[in-house]
């Protein structure tokens, strides 16, 4: 039996000898961290300084981008230091750190988008009292709730896998994952096993259910609205399910595959499928939002274009 203070390291096995090829794949992949990192500082960028996009939900698409900026630093540089490393070992000081920041990531995208649902359904359910229902100081409240709520649930679930008592150091991916280190574990994991469920749960499950109640009432007021309402609500809320849909892929794989044996499907999809939510979502989001919100593209193509 090992003590998890003697497990200095952990052996991530899902990588493969890429010989020749790494520099290839270090550059590919350096690419699209470099890509996810301009499209969303731009769309930062040009949400902080107009005036014009200092509403509600542009600050809430705000603080998406900066999410998505967060999830994407907590892969990439490790992914791209283990692409060329032959020896493919993280620190377990490092590998919890990335635990925090992957889960962390994951969970605030969810409360921001139950969160940029609920504003929607605001907006278009009651357009005339929205302004004094959506005001400046609770716009902030939800944007802090929606970060230190999963920050202070991760680093309890941290907690709970730090101590444990492991038997080996081998993680079957190209990442860190909680559940990875809890089944190397020797001793009980029942209470690592219950709060895990609670943690999926208050992350995943109770979003959705928010969104799924709010688009359900906004469905109910575009059906028995103006022809312009439903326009309203069509330019606003397809880009916000489109991103809802993409991640909630990725994210249930990522839980299919850490919680059951998926021998069947081939190592190379497995590990592409695993990393979907981290490398697609930050470049899909932005790309999205940019080119389905009018008022976000316009200011995309004047600055693109060199225009002040």
């Amino acid at each position: 039996m090992v003590n998890s203070t003697q497990v200095s390291h952990f052996t991530l096995a899902a990588y493969f000898d890429t010989g020749v090829f790494k520099y290839l794949y270090f550059t590919v992949i350096m690419s699209l961290y470099l890509l996810i990192l301009c499209a969303n500082v731009l769309l930062i960028v040009i949400i902080c300084v107009n005036r014009s996009l200092h509403e509600p939900m542009y600050l809430f698409l705000c603080s998406l981008f900066v999410n998505e900026l967060y999830g994407s630093t907590g892969l990439f540089p490790l992914l791209l230091v283990q692409v060329l490393s032959d020896v493919h070992t993280v620190s377990s000081s490092f590998c919890f750190l990335q635990i925090f920041c992957v889960y962390s990531y994951a969970c605030v995208e969810y409360f921001i988008l139950a969160v940029m649902s609920y504003d929607r359904y605001l907006a278009i359910c009651y357009p005339l009292q929205y302004n004094s229902l959506m005001t400046t100081k609770k716009v902030a409240v939800l944007i802090v709730v929606a970060w230190l709520f999963p920050c202070l649930a991760i680093v309890f679930l941290i907690s709970l896998s730090a101590p444990l008592q492991l038997c080996g150091n081998i993680i079957n991916k190209v990442f860190c994952g909680n559940y990875s280190i809890v089944k190397l574990a020797c001793s009980d994991t029942r209470v690592n096993n219950i709060y895990g469920l609670f943690y999926t749960v208050i992350s995943v499950i109770v979003p959705l259910i928010l969104i799924l109640y709010t688009y359900m009432r906004i469905l109910k007021v575009c059906f028995s609205g103006s022809k312009q309402t439903r326009q309203k609500a069509v330019s606003t809320c397809t880009p916000h399910l489109a991103s809802l849909l993409n991640f909630s892929f990725g994210c249930c794989f990522q839980i299919f595959q850490s919680r059951f044996e998926m021998s069947d499907v081939p190592n190379i999809l497995s590990i592409l499928l695993s990393l979907y939510f981290l490398t697609c979502q930050p470049l899909f989001t932005p790309v999205l939002y940019g080119l389905k919100m009018s008022k976000i593209y316009i200011i995309c193509k004047r600055v693109l274009c060199g225009q002040v």
